[in-house]
């Protein structure tokens, strides 16, 4: 099946976005680190749950996480530590603590799946709202495909900051030596990677609907573009004041 072809939009949308989303979609429905295939997809599933769900805007408005009981709305292909986690990334992002991670790693969620779970959730949430935004259907997600996950974790990966280990800013060598090429990079850029595939994901999908790192030291803006670089950065710092992004 072909995906993300645009024939019903009423925009042009560029061939970069088209070929990386579905890309992405491709990886998506593969074995990853720490997730099968199947349950990659009930994640991305589980993004879509979260935006319906009544449970979550009710918790949402409350003044603690922990004053209110219910079910989410959701599927059954995922523990409910997992769908819990998704539905929090995606409704309740500014309240997600270190205790909060945690805990469940105490509960069986491992900050290394916990990692490719968020990779997830951010890749497939973000391609959704380009959708939303445009008025188009959301893009029916694809079959998974058999295997095991490879539980890959960089060697060199520590915790030194934030919620999970990360990969030390001059450690980007060897198997990750594509993630970034300056030793300066940003906790934002690192917070995926220690499921390196994860950051990959992020930086195809972030580079084609913002900008890629490389395109970050352009203060102007890109050719291909529509908006320059301020406007750009105007459109974003709203989004992320909307959002509540802490970072």
């Amino acid at each position: 099946m072909t995906y993300f072809t645009y024939q019903n939009s009423p925009y042009p949308i560029r061939d970069d976005i088209k070929h990386e989303y579905a890309a992405y979609w491709k990886r998506l429905a593969t074995p990853g680190s720490w997730w099968t295939g199947a349950e990659r997809i009930a994640v991305a599933r589980e993004v879509r749950y979260a935006m319906q769900c009544e449970f979550c805007k009710r918790r949402k408005a409350a003044f603690s996480l922990y004053t209110l009981n219910g079910n989410h709305l959701s599927g059954d292909s995922l523990a409910p530590i997992a769908i819990d986690a998704v539905h929090r990334i995606v409704t309740d992002q500014s309240r997600i603590t270190k205790a909060y991670v945690d805990d469940n790693v105490e509960k069986g969620l491992s900050k290394e799946a916990y990692v490719e779970l968020a990779g997830i959730v951010v890749a497939v949430f973000s391609i959704d709202e380009f959708h939303r935004l445009l008025g188009l259907d959301l893009e029916a997600l694809p079959l998974p495909e058999p295997g095991e996950p490879s539980h890959y974790r960089p060697a060199q990966a520590t915790e030194d900051t934030g919620f999970v280990p990360m990969i030390p800013r001059d450690g980007a060598v060897g198997p990750e030596s594509d993630l970034w090429s300056q030793d300066r990079i940003a906790n934002v850029i690192r917070a995926l990677s220690v499921v390196p595939d994860a950051l990959r994901d992020w930086r195809r999908i972030a580079g084609v609907q913002y900008l890629s790192l490389e395109g970050m030291g352009n203060l102007v803006g890109q050719d291909d573009r529509a908006i320059n670089r301020m406007q750009m950065e105007l459109v974003a710092g709203r989004v992320s004041a909307i959002n509540q992004c802490f970072y």
